[in-house]
């Protein structure tokens, strides 16, 4: 793939984040007053890495769902600007899967329809297709930092805009099968489905094959930025992972400095490694 046709990827991805940070915000105004109606209407409590303490120590809040998501959409805004800038004539291939991770993130502001359901009734047939595409974004940047890894260790970048398809129907799949509960939400404003252990389970296998990827390819390059690279990965996605499932005030800080703190390794790492070819 060109620079040129990465960058317009990039420059897509800037105009998707922007337009789910205006939907994000706006949907938060209109449907505010309702978070504590939806939050009281919610089902089990989220899982996830910090959530075995967070259960502990703190009650679960109607209001942290809603910082979480648009926060999570101004990181991906941000990042993906950043990254455009930063990379703009740089070639690094595992950037622009990095990218379509950060990218990704955008999807979170689906979760705002959940309580805007409750301020604007609709059918809630509609609740199938849009937490589906949700389900998609979160996939989808499963499998962007798998091919990130997989670049890393040396796949022909001729073949970006394959794996970039194989990607994209990978998590169509996936989103279209996955059984959705439409009457059944956790505390995070998510739909419950089908398959979640299962899918966490695949979705841990798959980035701990990552991250030692990376570590491979430090090995096999002989560079060191490719072990804190995986680090930043590692902590990036843990960071993810912490803010998808955060329903209260102590989770949601840790998951923001991870999922900042890793995409800045990520970045710096890989562009002092790609600035001089």
């Amino acid at each position: 793939m060109t620079l040129s046709a990465r960058n317009n990827f990039f420059r897509g991805g800037i105009i998707f984040a922007a337009v789910s940070l205006i939907i994000a915000a706006a949907g938060g105004y209109f449907a505010f007053s309702f978070f504590p109606e939806t939050a009281g209407a919610a089902g089990p409590r989220s899982q996830g890495i910090m959530q075995l303490v967070a259960v502990r120590l703190a009650a679960p809040s109607a209001y942290v769902p809603y910082w979480t998501l648009l926060g999570t959409v101004t990181c991906s805004l941000i990042g993906i600007v950043l990254i455009y800038y930063f990379f703009e004539n740089t070639q690094s291939p595992e950037i622009l899967f990095f990218g379509l991770f950060i990218i990704s993130l955008s999807f979170e502001f689906i979760r705002i329809v959940l309580p805007l359901k409750m301020a604007f009734p609709f059918p809630a047939m509609y609740l199938i297709a849009i937490f589906r595409a949700l389900f998609f974004g979160r996939y989808f940047g499963m499998f962007s930092l798998f091919a990130a890894g997989v670049y890393a260790a040396g796949m022909d970048m001729q073949k970006q805009q394959n794996i970039f398809l194989m990607l994209v129907l990978a998590s169509l799949y996936i989103s279209l099968n996955v059984p959705i509960d439409i009457l059944v939400w956790d505390s995070t404003f998510l739909l419950w489905n089908g398959y979640n252990s299962m899918l966490k389970v695949a979705e841990t296998g798959i980035m701990v094959i990552t991250i030692i990827t990376f570590f491979v390819s430090s090995i096999n390059k002989g560079s060191k930025n490719y072990i804190t690279i995986g680090i930043g990965v590692l902590m990036a996605f843990s960071g993810r992972n912490i803010l998808f499932n955060s329903d209260s005030w102590i989770t949601l800080f840790p998951g923001f400095f991870l999922l900042l703190a890793g995409a800045w390794f990520v970045c710096t790492r890989l562009h002092r490694e790609y600035l001089w070819l």
